[in-house]
């Protein structure tokens, strides 16, 4: 499942492709690709025939792109006289689900199931295509509501009050701005919980998921099971730190990519997984204790119908661990 740092990576080339530019046709290949837009593709399309597009904003896993009610817009909801969005495309990445920009000339993907066509913009590709093998994911036009706190939505070039009603229950993610180390420490620690539960909780902190909650761990030489009414405020401002650093880090190799369905909008696989210090590296050893000359390898163990890494040296088990 793509986590955080993959769906900023379609983001934020999104940003560069389709921010700005009107959808001039839409053609629904597959309908279980819109299943949840309930009036069925012509409604689909006929909504979004027209609309322009005016940001791509993301809140941990969830990525939308607010539509203008008319194609006159300037593009920049910021600017006095653009009226704020009321409505959004919301795309869901599910297990495979990719978001590609194309030319027209280059042929149809195998698993293509939704092609937006944007308005011609300085030789750009002029192709929005969701690709989906598994057909886990899918397409669905959403309301924008307003945020509970009165801050931004999510991540987005234009920051507006808003937010696709589909995230309003979860939480900021640890790269967002407006993230409140105060209130998720607060939180954190009214739980009688395991940490890892904890971080992967999207009503408390959204966007953390398997893959980086094992590295966050394993760079705060936390184990997945400390109680989390126990931990000390600086054990979580170090979780939280190295969860945000983790995440940089991933972004800066354009995500983390076990095979070939996840790619950015250019179809190229990021190649943060040749970094992991501990998912998926049971057997192997730990490059932290291997350095500081001490014998100790990887651990996988079950954890909520999936694994956990950890190292058992700079790692331990506390004697009163949760799950």
């Amino acid at each position: 499942m793509p986590e955080l740092p993959e769906v900023e990576v379609v983001r934020r080339g999104l940003v560069s492709w389709v921010r700005g530019r009107t959808i001039t046709s839409v053609d629904v290949l597959d309908p279980r690709s819109i299943r949840r837009h309930a009036l069925g593709p012509e409604d689909f399309a006929g909504n979004l025939e027209g609309a322009r597009v005016l940001d791509v904003v993301r809140r941990g896993k969830f990525l939308w792109l607010p539509l203008a009610d008319t194609p006159e817009a300037s593009g920049d909801p910021a600017q006095a006289g653009d009226p704020a969005p009321r409505v959004a495309l919301m795309a869901h990445l599910g297990m495979s689900g990719q978001l590609l920009m194309q030319d027209p000339g280059v042929p149809d993907e195998k698993h293509l199931k939704v092609r937006l066509r944007l308005s011609p913009a300085g030789g750009m590709p002029e192709q929005l295509r969701f690709v989906d093998q598994r057909i886990f994911g899918g397409l669905f036009l959403t309301s924008l509501i307003p945020t509970d706190d009165g801050g931004p939505g999510g991540l987005a070039e234009t920051p507006l009050p808003l937010i696709a009603e589909e995230a309003a229950h979860i939480a900021r993610d640890p790269l967002d701005p407006c993230f409140s180390f105060d209130d998720f420490y607060r939180r954190l620690r009214a739980r009688k919980t395991g940490l890892k539960r904890a971080l992967l909780d999207q009503g408390l902190v959204s966007g953390i998921g398997n893959i980086y909650a094992d590295e966050a761990l394993w760079k705060a030489r936390l184990h997945y099971a400390r109680p989390t009414d126990t931990l000390r405020r600086a054990e979580a401002l170090r979780v939280l730190d190295a969860a945000r650093e983790v995440m940089t880090e991933a972004l800066a190799a354009g995500g983390t990519s076990f095979d070939s369905l996840y790619v950015n909008v250019n179809g190229a696989s990021g190649y943060f997984d040749r970094s992991l210090n501990a998912y998926g590296r049971e057997g192997e050893a730990c490059s932290r204790c291997a350095a500081a000359g001490l014998a100790s390898r990887m651990r996988r163990e079950q954890f909520m119908n999936r694994s956990s890494y950890t190292c058992p040296v700079c790692q331990p088990r506390p004697r009163n661990g949760r799950w």
